[in-house]
């Protein structure tokens, strides 16, 4: 499976994170995500229906599986539903 990353994640996302959080979050994609997304990721529902998620901590990876890739259109905490609100704007 290839990943595809949103151009946002990359210039806003992951800059935001701080180091261990960004390795942190980069091995579960890899160990978690890249393995078998369908069992890792959960489904998201309402506007971000046939997206799903992955819990790592307070952070999540929100992304949807397009063919043989994977597409993750944001990354950020929980809190407040942010992350959720930046992957609506993004879609």
């Amino acid at each position: 499976m290839r990943i595809i990353y949103h151009p946002k994640v990359k210039t806003d996302d992951i800059p935001r994170l701080g180091h261990d959080i960004a390795l942190r979050i980069k091995n579960a994609i890899e160990q978690r995500l890249m393995v078998d997304p369908l069992r890792f990721g959960f489904f998201l529902h309402g506007s971000l229906h046939g997206y799903r998620k992955l819990r790592v901590g307070d952070w999540r990876v929100v992304y949807r599986i397009v063919g043989g890739e994977l597409r993750i259109i944001a990354i950020g905490h929980r809190r407040d539903n942010i992350v959720y609100k930046k992957a609506l704007s993004r879609i």
